[in-house]
């Protein structure tokens, strides 16, 4: 069965750190252009980061660069999200997901994405 699953939330103060992971089953991460996205209560999805199969190249909101961190662990087939510095914005539920076409970095285009972790980080 092809999934992903979130871990690693949780409850911080304002300047902690979290790492979130997103363990794949069904299909290899490395393969695929993968993709850390969040939805604050009350908003819609918000894309975060980006990481290619190819090259481990990797991208960043605004928002977050400088602070985010996003890897992969192909031993594990897994993705991690390291984030730093966490602000009260940074409040919402964060979930990975595949793109459809393993090479594109449209993260608008997704086939798989998993349940979610919660994160919230208090001032």
């Amino acid at each position: 069965q092809v999934q992903l699953l979130e871990s690693g939330g949780g409850f911080v103060h304002s300047g902690e750190s979290l790492k979130l992971s997103c363990a794949a089953s069904g299909f290899t991460v490395s393969a695929y252009t993968m993709h850390w996205l969040r939805q604050a209560p009350g908003k819609g999805p918000e894309w975060v980061s980006t990481i290619a199969p190819d090259n481990d190249d990797t991208h960043y909101a605004h928002s977050v660069r400088g602070r985010f961190t996003i890897s992969r662990d192909n031993a594990r087939n897994t993705i991690s999200l390291q984030m730093n510095t966490l602000k009260p914005e940074d409040t919402a539920l964060y979930y990975c997901a595949r793109s459809r076409r393993p090479l594109s970095r449209d993260f608008l285009d997704t086939d798989i994405r998993g349940e979610g972790t919660q994160v919230t980080v208090s001032s």
